[in-house]
């Protein structure tokens, strides 16, 4: 039976759902409350030393009190047993229940790789490594014969594992995908391995089978030389390399051109250009590669066409589409997509239209409905898509040994004059915007304000992204001295040169300047210069005309009254055409005068022969607006209905401008007829006030005290362009002048190193030792090898710093892949740059979450490769603690925890903190003064987020960059604790994603032979259910010696040891085995029937559940007992409802896992993994096994017993019969 929400107290919670936006209420106690219309889960403030018991009624999860043995509800009433032995609620089959979800403990992530089904080939020269998960499944049979394979293994200049992806793509390439096209291949290793002579070994195998033309599409033109390189050292010489870059946008193969065959190297930038004709370069290319074309194509770096399926809200990009349209027109070719981060996201797979994921013939009809499965399986999803394409040939991807290279996050504080230069910034920001606001309330004509505030938000990044770089600079310098006084070589990443505003500064200050160009500073002149908004210059009349309008702006002085100077005016004419018949007969009626010089006292006559004309009007009258009574001299006069009113009263107020007739607003639509010369006049003072504000502002914004260009700091601090290598995109730069004193500006490339060639040449001294310190930028350095290699001069260790990191996991893998790469005499060591400043904290965010993501699709396991997850928030768990901090924030809910330099027992630290924060996310535009709400409704307050700000990291992590440092700190650590108390709520419940786990067990056995349940006809692959036995349990012998080997080795608590539960169940109470983990506060937990726990436990819910067990011997007589009994039946006793389908508890349990290839049969399995009744079942997870009797890896996803019998029926039209 359904009870109804009872009405809530004033303490209870409001709150929104995030799946249908429905309101609703959660009273106080309640931890977790699915919502009412759409029964999404939401979770609430807990406390993880109570008791949470679920009701029956409503499904809340509440805590249960500690001193009674029944309560009713807090939210809907109904009474609850707080020692029902109820299989619902009882908390020791809760806790097994959970880590039977848990699924099992995470896993090594690497193992050493060698290739498993081709031998031939030198082994490659340095280690290489695949994830486990990748490594457990196994490639298709090779059965394609190389042409070349002699000229291989003579040569050796491909190694085995360079060998194996030639044979796989060549075989990939002879097979079709469903829509009728030519497969592709996709090249997922790592940066370094040697992905660029793979692909010219590619080229040289075709151009042995009579396909002698070849496209290669890369991210720089100076790869070309790369290329030239690899087919070179292949022994391919003949093969020639045209650069497209180079040549005309007319036929390739004409006589003028001459490129007949061999292949044309292009860049992404090349792809989508076009001529002044309107011919583009695809129309170009395909015309060369001509109808049937089944030759190479080779999109190198193939990440930069990502984007062409971007998210909501935002376009795709040109390349992305370019890449698809070139396939499109070219069924035939052969396609390699190659990038060691091509599918860091799903949604970047888009342009993989030949791997034949999606589409006709397959179970996903498009892309988009291939997208919407995987981001609803979530990581387990992804991981399957890697493991899969490499179980059907078309996907491999190894990468380098992370063995020696260290990674360390330092910290670079800010110094003092930092500290001061970046409180300052703020104010203006915040005071440049309230000034923005008033100025457009202003305008007469509204301009678009969503445009003015995008450019001011993403300025406002932009300038505190320049800040948060340039407070590095300082600590950059210190290593870099460090490790050159080491005897290593430093490589110094970076995002942004800064060119840009350096430019901007010497077309404006000249080549010549004081000192080097303050990008922050610029770029904030920039905005406000090219965007303050004016009103319309007036255009101003002859200077006769000006004459006149200085003698109407003293008649309309304060002593004058309103109806003298609606009279009292001068005659007027526009220097040649009136506006309107209309406006001319207007001019012409008014009192006319000479054009001699008015001075003060004509003016005073004038106005008092005018006063005694009006002698008849009464004295005093009544303002229309404020109902005050006035002199009539003070007071308009509507022409219209005759009606008074104050100048101050109207809105917008009337200054001091002339009028020849007034009209109210009720009349305006009648007349609003102002002088042209009095209009002109208030104009003029209306855009000088303007421009005076605006001045004003860029006077304060040239008076702060900002810092250089990092690139150029850095540069000038380390001696000088002699001693440092720059490898960026910029054309020029600031250097120290020969006397000491200012900077001019000068080109980087010189008489003897063209522009096209000053990185390669730059790359050279660095490698030659001639310059122990490169500084490199992603569009200077994309594809360049900077490592210790054995073959240059330069063997020095590379200190790797990130001064900007990176603003997407791919370019971070790129950037670090630079120094880290096959043949090096030493790894690097990374030194990630953050500022203390939390906002900043926004990049290494984007970065984590794609670094996280990155490794579970294109390497089959997420916790593969340098890991940044401490700094992961951009996650679930990351958007529900900025949803709890807001709500708190705005006095909805209460914060789950003190605010940073508040005291739980002093409210008013508390509520001080609240107030500052609400007026710092005003001052940046996350919060709105809106009132949303009425008296009926406590919980709203008067101010307002928007819905889609909600849950919006990014933005969050973004804005508060710029808020004054402390108060900026203090609101990032208060993110910071609810987002730890969430991840500690979650892996205490067990609900903690950890991607592919690995089952534990004693014993692990595969049991009977695995069924084949279907075979992909291209590849032969097949997926396969095993089923596995595990003995989990842990005997009394084991669990003893555990004990004592920990308290033995001085790593014992006095907390450790056996505890009995104070409950009962089953008829008896059950003993535990506990340790101490690595907080103090939280502890490992053993069971005879299932061994270690894969979550900890906290203290206070291990005392308040269990008391410690002071004689062995009932210890043992228990364990034993449980270890008995849990060879026999479940935890839920013999009454289980799912019967012998249950193995909850059970010491022996047998697991299913379906491996091999997945995605055809997604289908089925969704819709039986859908039907199942626990909730935990209904999820996909990946498990990775290991048997115990013959070292068997099987990698694959974990089907529920109750499960196998539907899964089978729904694949009933593809089993083969063993």
């Amino acid at each position: 039976m359904n009870h109804p929400q009872p009405t809530p107290s004033l303490s209870a919670v409001k709150t929104r759902c995030t799946g249908c936006r429905a309101y609703f209420h959660a009273a106080q106690g309640v931890t977790e409350l699915p919502c009412p219309q759409c029964q999404m889960p939401h979770y609430f403030a807990f406390d993880p030393s109570a008791a949470r018991i679920r009701c029956p009624a409503c499904k809340a999860v509440v805590n249960g009190p500690s001193n009674l043995s029944k309560f009713p509800c807090p939210q809907c009433r109904v009474e609850l047993d707080v020692h029902v032995d109820g299989d619902d609620v009882n908390e020791l089959v809760n806790e097994v229940e959970q880590d039977e979800d848990d699924g099992g403990m995470a896993g090594e992530t690497f193992t050493d790789y060698r290739p498993a089904k081709i031998s031939i080939g030198p082994p490659h020269p340095d280690p290489i490594v695949e994830t486990s998960s990748l490594s457990a499944v196994q490639p298709p049979e090779p059965t394609y014969d190389p042409k070349i394979k002699d000229d291989l293994e003579c040569s050796k200049t491909l190694s085995c594992l360079q060998i194996e992806t030639l044979v796989y793509a060549c075989q990939r390439h002879l097979q079709h995908i469903p829509n009728g096209d030519r497969a592709g291949f996709f090249i997922g290793d790592g940066a370094g391995v040697g992905k660029g002579r793979t692909v010219a070994g590619l080229i040289w195998e075709n151009w042995h089978h009579g396909r002698r033309k070849a496209l290669w599409i890369s991210v720089g033109s100076d790869l070309k030389f790369d290329a030239r390189r690899d087919l070179d050292d292949m022994g391919a010489s003949c093969i020639q390399v045209h650069a497209l870059n180079k040549l005309p946008y007319s036929k390739l193969e004409s006589k003028s051109v001459g490129v007949r065959e061999g292949v044309i190297f292009l860049t992404y930038s090349s792809l989508i250009a076009s001529s002044d004709r309107g011919r583009t370069r695809i129309q170009q290319l395909v015309q060369w590669c001509g109808p049937g074309f089944d030759g190479l194509i080779v999109f190198d770096e193939c990440h930069k066409a990502k984007n062409l399926v971007p998210e909501k809200g935002k376009q795709s990009t040109r390349t992305g589409q370019a890449v698809l349209d070139i396939q499109a027109q070219l069924p035939e070719a052969r396609v390699v997509y190659c990038s060691a981060t091509g599918a860091s996201e799903p949604r970047n797979m888009a342009y993989m239209v030949r791997l034949g994921l999606w589409g006709a013939g397959t179970y996903f009809r498009d892309f988009g409905e291939f997208l919407g499965a995987l981001e609803k399986g979530g990581v387990g999803a992804l991981e399957l898509v890697a493991m899969d394409m490499k179980a059907r040939g078309m996907y491999l991807c190894r990468t380098l040994s992370y063995k020696g290279a260290e990674f360390e996050i330092t910290e670079a504080p800010l110094e003092d004059k930092m500290m001061d230069a970046y409180q300052k910034a703020t104010e203006i920001w915040v005071d440049l915007r309230k000034k923005l606001q008033s100025a457009i309330a202003f305008l007469p004509d509204k301009p678009n304000s969503r445009q003015l505030w995008r450019l001011y938000w993403a300025s406002h990044q932009r300038f505190f992204r320049h800040l948060c770089m340039s407070a590095k600079v300082p600590t950059v310098v210190r290593l870099v001295k460090q490790a050159l006084m080491e005897d290593k070589c430093v490589v110094i990443g970076l995002q942004s040169t800064g060119e840009a505003r350096t430019e901007e500064a010497v077309s404006k200050y000249g080549f010549e300047l004081d000192d080097f160009v303050s990008g922050p500073r610029e770029l904030l002149l920039k905005f406000v210069e090219e965007n303050y908004p004016l009103p319309k210059k007036p255009e101003l009349p002859p200077d006769d005309g000006v004459k006149e309008l200085q003698r109407k702006r003293h008649l309309a002085s304060p002593g004058v009254s309103a109806k003298s100077r609606a009279r009292k005016v001068a005659k007027w004419q526009p220097p040649s055409d009136a506006e309107s018949d209309e406006e001319s007969e207007s001019a012409a009626s008014a009192p006319e005068s000479s054009d001699s010089d008015y001075g003060p006292e004509g003016d005073e006559s004038a106005a008092s022969g005018l006063e005694s004309s009006d002698s008849d009007y009464d004295e005093f009258q009544k303002c229309e607006i404020c109902s005050t009574e006035e002199e009539r001299e003070n007071l308009l006069q509507c022409s219209l209905c005759g009606k008074f009113s104050h100048q101050s009263c109207l809105v917008p107020p009337i200054g001091n401008f002339v009028l020849k007739e007034w009209a109210c607003h009720l009349c305006k639509d009648k007349t609003d007829e102002y002088l042209p010369g009095t209009n002109m006049i208030e104009l003029q003072k209306s855009y000088e006030t303007a421009m005076d504000c605006k001045n004003k502002i860029l006077e304060m914004i040239r008076a702060l005290d900002l810092p250089n260009n990092p690139l150029d700091d850095i540069i000038d601090q380390l001696g000088g362009p002699d001693k440092v290598a720059e490898i960026t995109g910029r054309k020029g730069m600031l250097v120290r002048a020969s006397s000491g004193m200012g900077v001019v500006y000068k080109t980087r490339n010189t008489k003897d190193v063209s522009a096209e060639m000053v990185n390669m040449h730059e790359k050279q001294l660095f490698m030659e030792a001639k310059k122990l310190v490169a500084i490199i930028s992603e569009a200077g350095s994309a594809g360049v090898s900077l490592q210790a290699d054995r073959r240059v001069r330069n063997q020095k260790r590379r200190v790797h710093v990130t001064l900007e990191l990176p603003w997407s996991a791919d370019r971070a893998i790129q950037q670090f892949g630079r120094t880290h790469r096959s043949n090096q005499v030493s790894a690097p060591e990374y030194r990630l740059l953050f500022t203390n400043l939390g906002g900043e904290r926004r990049f290494a965010s984007a970065v984590a979450k794609r670094l996280e993501s990155l490794g579970a699709l294109t390497q089959g396991d997420r916790r593969a490769g340098p890991s940044l997850s401490a700094y992961n928030y951009d996650s679930a768990y990351g958007k529900r603690a900025l949803m709890n901090l807001y709500r708190g924030i705005m006095e909805l809910e209460p914060l789950p925890v003190v605010p940073p330099g508040c005291l739980s027992d002093k409210p008013d630290t508390i509520q001080g903190f609240i107030m500052q924060a609400k007026a710092a996310l005003v001052s940046v535009g996350m919060f709105r003064d809106t009132i949303l709400g009425d008296d009926n409704d406590p919980g709203w307050l008067s101010i307002h987020i928007n819905d889609n700000d909600m849950h919006d990291i990014g933005r969050f992590l973004n804005r508060i960059l710029g808020i004054a440092p402390e108060t900026q700190n203090r609101l990032f650590e208060l993110f910071l604790n609810i987002f730890d108390l969430l991840i500690q709520k979650a892996r205490i419940e067990g609900n903690l994603d950890t991607g592919i786990v690995d089952l534990k067990a004693n014993v692990i056995e595969l049991q009977g032979t695995p069924k084949t349940v279907y075979v992909d006809q291209m590849s032969g692959a097949s997926t396969v259910l095993f089923t596995f036995i595990l003995d989990r349990g842990v005997s009394w012998e084991l669990a003893n010696t555990m004990l004592n080997e920990k308290q033995k080795a001085g790593l014992g608590s006095s907390g450790d040891g056996f505890y009995k539960s104070k409950r009962e169940w089953l008829g008896k109470r059950h003993i535990i085995l506990a340790f101490q983990g690595s907080d103090s506060a939280m502890y490992k937990i053993v069971r005879p029937g299932t061994g270690e726990s894969p979550r900890d436990m906290h203290l206070a819910e291990l005392t308040r559940k269990y008391s410690r067990v002071s004689s062995l011997e009932v210890a043992q007589t228990g364990w034993e007992d449980d270890y008995e009994a849990s060879s026999k039946q479940c935890m839920h006793g013999p009454n289980c409802k799912l019967g012998n389908f249950c193995t909850v508890g059970s010491r022996l349990q047998e697991v299913n896992v379906l491996g091999g290839v997945i995605l055809p049969v997604w289908g089925s399995i969704q819709m039986a993994l859908s039907k199942q009744a626990r909730q935990i079942h209904k999820r996909l997870r990946i498990v990775r096994v290991e048997t115990t009797t013959d070292d068997k890896h099987i990698v694959g996803l974990l089907v529920p017993n109750a499960a196998v019998k539907t899964v089978l029926q729904g694949l009933t039209w593809v089993v083969i019969d063993d």
